[in-house]
């Protein structure tokens, strides 16, 4: 019989340390996260130094929980995968140097994942992908549309050319006066809404598969300024509604032209503003409208987690590719392929 795969996923590129096992690229075993939240809203966002300092006093106990709660010892597993970028650099280092102590110390290989592939192949924990496939990628510091034709394979086709999707959410939530992480708080005031404010769209070029929110969220500051130059109150609930309408708008309309222009198989959503409802019952009704498979991750896999870093390493593992101890954090780390 077939061996078993098990991967040890280890994660820490911003303010979450995570620590998971997945057994044969799709099944979760176990899966910790230790969150930050707590302690960065009083910042009103991530204090890097903060972060890494968090990360070294929780890797091991996140590490030790895992294998726990997996019921395995270190000579179970196959391989250690860990985040080696993109990320803050002093977060990545933690995670890396624990990975190779760990990969060292147990004769274990280990692999770099890319922070964004992670993300793309959480939905391999719910649904195996179907290629050629196109994948939304909406984070704190992503926006990018990924073509995939086949496992390994990453053809960028569209990014952001200034705020991410996420980041354009944590400043207006921060205009509004609403907490950090911003986005889940602005989702269910636009939910709760009976009305929104109309902000533009930036629909860039004709051909463009890039997206820009630097303008909304200019539309937006500016929109409460004037408001209260004039002594009139702003109706937080119906900013948030116009905001996220525009974002979703553009998000939903772009990814739907590139399925159709690429005649992909199957349409994924990754990333921790794929958890945002209204996102995700836009993109639910298009594609099932276009009739194309679309799939988006639990939220809990939306965000960032080490199962899906473990799910990309065991990819990795499967075409032989294996790093060493000489790796490095990379803060900049481009999405490349790694099978041509």
């Amino acid at each position: 019989m077939k061996k078993d795969l098990f991967i040890l996923g280890i994660e820490t590129s911003c303010d979450e340390t995570a620590a998971s096992v997945v057994k044969n690229g799709t099944e979760i075993v176990s899966n910790i996260v230790a969150s930050q939240i707590p302690s960065q809203q009083r910042f009103g966002g991530v204090v890097p130094e903060i972060a890494s300092r968090h990360h070294v006093e929780q890797i091991t106990l996140v590490i030790e929980e895992a294998l726990a709660k997996a019921n395995l010892t270190p000579s179970d597993l196959d391989a250690v995968a860990v985040t080696e970028g993109p990320g803050l650099v002093g977060a990545l280092l933690i995670g890396i140097n624990a990975a190779k102590a760990f990969a060292f110390a147990n004769g274990r290989p280990i692999i770099g994942v890319h922070h964004i592939a992670g993300h793309i192949y959480a939905n391999e924990l719910v649904q195996r992908m179907e290629f050629p496939l196109l994948a939304l990628i909406v984070s704190g510091g992503h926006t990018e549309l990924v073509l995939m034709e086949q496992h390994g394979s990453f053809k960028l086709i569209g990014e952001t050319r200034d705020d991410a999707a996420g980041e354009a959410y944590d400043k207006v939530a921060r205009v509004l006066g609403l907490p950090y992480p911003g986005g889940p708080h602005i989702d269910k005031l636009a939910h709760e809404s009976d009305g929104e404010i109309e902000f533009p769209r930036a629909w860039l070029e004709p051909d463009s598969y890039d997206f820009s929110f630097s303008g909304l969220k200019s539309a937006v500051i500016n929109y409460k300024h004037n408001q209260e130059q004039k002594g009139q109150s702003v109706n937080g609930a119906h900013v948030a509604a116009g905001f996220q309408a525009s974002v979703v708008d553009v998000l939903t309309s772009k990814t739907l032209k590139a399925a159709k222009e690429y005649g992909v198989k199957q349409v994924i959503a990754a990333g921790g503003v794929a958890a945002n409802k209204g996102l995700r019952s836009s993109l639910e009704k298009v594609f099932n409208e276009a009739e194309i498979p679309f799939y988006v991750p639990p939220i809990s896999l939306c965000t960032d987690n080490a199962a899906m870093i473990a799910a990309a390493g065991s990819a990795m593992f499967v075409d032989g590719i294996r790093g060493d101890l000489t790796m490095n954090g990379k803060p900049g780390m481009p999405l490349t392929s790694w099978k041509k």
